[in-house]
């Protein structure tokens, strides 16, 4: 399928789960949030655009190792609005991270090719889309609406560039299907919704940070699904990406 058709399917499949579950909730939308959800479909529809491109081309590890470099450019991004600089322990703890996502992630180095250069213009559209949810949850749109909007939004715009770009087709087999559908109701329906509602309760630092979790995670189930092993690098590289986390995130005392 083509990247634009895969979109399409996926995302307006997710939509439509998501449109019968909170269909009441969704006839009372108020003008903010649906300007939110538009704002934050339009930018995710060019994060997926560019990682879809690299995966043309890329290996999987090393998209997203490159795409959650997010955890770094975010926290850079805010400073140099704030005009203020870093605190010790979200500079460590990104670095801890990125450290951490180089080490379970390329095994084999990384070379600059057009499909890393997608992956690069990835990361610093998804620090946008970080950026952006972030502003508009905290100012008065409702998240999960919002979330809900941004998906179908998404879809309708990639059902538009597979009209323009592409010959659209359904999937042509149940397994396709079952992958599209695990990608609409899972990663979408589930995923995309809820990062509004995550991030309108945390900081847009800490969202980036648990971005580093993706590489993490997906070595886990990798390890315990597929018997796959990531041996003692892949081992430092987990857990520095954990102890990045933990000291970014934690309380500090007050008083």
């Amino acid at each position: 399928m083509g990247k634009f058709t895969l979109l399409a399917v996926r995302f307006l499949l997710a939509f439509a789960f998501l449109a019968v579950l909170f269909w009441r909730r969704l006839l009372h939308i108020d003008r903010r949030t649906l300007l939110s959800g538009l704002a934050m479909g339009g930018i995710y529809f060019c994060v997926m655009t560019a990682e879809l491109t690299a995966l043309k081309t890329v290996e999987t590890s090393t998209v997203s190792f490159v795409t959650n470099t997010a955890v770094v450019i975010v926290p850079l991004i805010q400073a140099a609005l704030s005009r203020r600089w870093l605190e010790r322990r979200v500079l460590f703890g990104a670095l801890a991270c990125l450290l951490g996502m180089a080490l379970l992630t390329l095994r084999g180095g990384l070379t600059l090719t057009p499909g890393v250069g997608y992956c690069i213009l990835e990361a610093f559209l998804y620090s946008t889309a970080i950026l952006v949810t972030d502003r508009l949850t905290h100012a008065g749109a409702d998240p999960l609406l919002s979330g809900v909007v941004q998906v179908g939004f998404l879809g309708a715009l990639a059902l538009i560039a597979s009209f323009l770009f592409e010959t659209p087709h359904l999937p042509g087999s149940g397994t396709e299907w079952l992958v599209v559908l695990a990608l609409a109701l899972v990663c979408s329906g589930f995923g995309f919704t809820l990062q509004p509602v995550a991030q309108s309760g945390t900081t847009a630092d800490h969202a980036a940070l648990f971005c580093a979790l993706n590489p993490f995670v997906a070595a886990a189930l990798g390890a315990v699904c597929f018997h796959e092993h990531f041996g003692i690098v892949g081992q430092l590289g987990g857990a520095l990406i954990l102890a990045g986390i933990v000291v970014s995130c934690w309380p500090q005392k007050t008083g």
